[in-house]
């Protein structure tokens, strides 16, 4: 089975890397979808 994880990730914290080590116990793939929202200031660049 196929997970996606899609997100900004800016900053990526503890909180989204525990959910993809989570998740790696629980699919045998995981796509994590780095995203771009207009919206938001991104904190680096």
């Amino acid at each position: 089975m196929h997970a996606i994880y899609p997100g900004t990730f800016d900053p990526i914290t503890n909180g989204h890397t525990d959910l993809v080590i989570r998740a790696s116990q629980l699919f045998q793939h995981i796509t994590v979808a780095v995203a771009i929202n207009p919206s938001k200031q991104p904190a680096f660049t």
